[in-house]
């Protein structure tokens, strides 16, 4: 009578290894598909990104009695004033800082290269390269106002307009959308909106302590640069800001590429730009960073190098700068689902006993 009864236990463990066995020996069409879907994905992600981080704004102007038309209407025309704004205002300069960043990092190369002996010509033909096409590409623009839409450059402005366009509309709907999750996952099970609240929350702090630190960055690294007299004082403010989404490494090559700019042009400087790269870091770490996040997203940093070496290996530099908000959702869920996990461990210790 039970000899032809299922073992449904493990007809499940069989059907896992098999479906397992599948995906391992086509790891790499799977990783190719989905290398596809976050190309697809990409901008539609970024859009919902900008229009997550400026709806606070939108919300703040309602509140104060702005129709929800005209408050969306307004922040985005700020922003792209903004944008635009500091562009003409900063591309020149930056154009000027970026070719003798260049003139001074090749010198930096063929010291070096004459210092130890050592044959440096392909990296710095290399290096010289990219520094001159991206001073070409930003040279059209400053000079005549006009951009090569040939090859990437049209992806990359098509993917831009494509950003901007439903960025503004994921704004305009941003709290339906909030909305419509909210009723689902609480008509489904109230935990599950109580997860993804605590989700929001934590994600809402880590991009608000983002661009709040990047935007100190910016000041601080400018500022004091400036006042050492690095001629790349603007170009490493900017550096600095972009580099915090890589935590630890981010500041590490800002700091590196100024210590090699400043040792070609003279002591003094090399000197001053040591004292900065040694000071603001530790200044950064334990002063700025802590009082900008709080307590929250409070990450282990040998944990936030690993995340990041993980990011960087997997999926370069994208990789790299959604390491640690992955880390966020995972760490949150973990304790969140803390003692179900448990519970479950429990269980299939007994089941195995």
């Amino acid at each position: 009578m039970y000899k032809n009864k299922i073992n449904y236990k493990l007809l499940n463990f069989l059907i896992l290894m098999g479906l397992l066995y599948i995906i391992v020996t086509n790891i790499g069409t799977w990783y190719n598909i989905l290398i596809s879907l976050i190309n697809i994905c990409l901008p539609f992600i970024i859009a919902f990104i900008i229009a997550y981080a400026l709806n606070p704004l939108v919300r703040k102007l309602v509140s104060k009695g702005v129709r929800k038309t005209l408050a969306v209407t307004i922040v985005v025309i700020s922003i792209t004033l903004i944008i635009i704004a500091l562009l003409i205002t900063t591309l020149p300069l930056f154009y000027n800082q970026l070719i003798t960043f260049a003139n001074n990092f090749g010198q930096v190369i063929e010291d070096v290269g004459d210092k130890f002996n050592i044959n440096l010509g392909s990296l710095e033909d290399i290096s010289g390269d990219y520094l001159n096409n991206i001073i070409s590409s930003i040279g059209n623009i400053v000079k005549d106002g006009t951009i090569d839409i040939v090859g990437k450059t049209a992806s990359i402005i098509g993917k831009t307009v494509i950003v901007f366009v439903v960025s503004i509309y994921f704004l305009a709907y941003m709290d339906n959308i909030r909305k419509t999750i909210s009723n689902s996952l609480r008509s489904t099970k109230n935990k599950f909106y109580r997860y993804f609240k605590a989700l929001d929350y934590e994600l809402s702090n880590y991009l608000k302590g983002l661009g709040l630190f990047m935007l100190i960055q910016f000041f601080e690294y400018s500022i004091v640069f400036f006042i050492v007299g690095h001629p790349n004082w603007f170009l490493f403010g900017i550096l600095a800001s972009l580099t915090t989404v890589i935590p630890y490494f981010g500041g590490l090559i800002t700091n590196l590429l100024a210590l090699l700019t400043a040792s070609v042009i003279s002591p003094n400087l090399f000197v001053a730009t040591l004292v900065i790269c040694l000071i603001f870091p530790q200044l950064d770490g334990y002063l700025i960073s802590p009082k900008v996040y709080g307590k929250t997203n409070n990450v282990n940093p040998l944990i936030t190098i690993m995340m990041v070496s993980i990011g960087g290996t997997v999926g370069g530099v994208l990789g790299i700068v959604i390491a640690l908000p992955i880390y966020i959702i995972i760490s949150s869920s973990y304790r969140f689902f803390k003692n179900d996990i448990k519970k479950g461990v429990k269980k299939v210790k007994a089941e195995l006993s």
